[in-house]
């Protein structure tokens, strides 16, 4: 029996969005749902699998409308940070450290 499987494995692409900010006398017009619609139609004539973007857990009337775009929380992760001096250090450190 000859079995012939046509697929492809592709890492998904994705469009990360670093700041979303409306002033707060704008909110409430429209205008930040239109700024991730207009994204979205961006991150889909691209052939990406996802959208990304953060927001502090405190901040639950962003929350919410994130969820109303349908927006799903991504709660095993955890996002970790390097600052600039974090960065230098790390950068001038060994590659691979030596066992003792």
């Amino acid at each position: 029996m000859n079995s012939q499987r046509n697929f492809e494995i592709r890492p998904a692409r994705g469009l990360y969005l670093e700041d979303l900010f409306v002033k707060p006398k704008n909110r409430g017009k429209g205008y930040g749902r239109a700024l991730l619609v207009d994204l979205a139609k961006i991150a889909r004539d691209r052939g990406c699998g996802r959208m990304e973007w953060a927001v502090l857990n405190w901040n639950e009337p962003a929350i919410k409308f994130y969820r109303a775009l349908g927006a799903k929380p991504l709660d095993e992760w955890t996002v970790f940070r390097l600052t600039r001096d974090g960065i230098a250090e790390l950068a001038t450190s060994e590659s691979i450290t030596k066992e003792a």
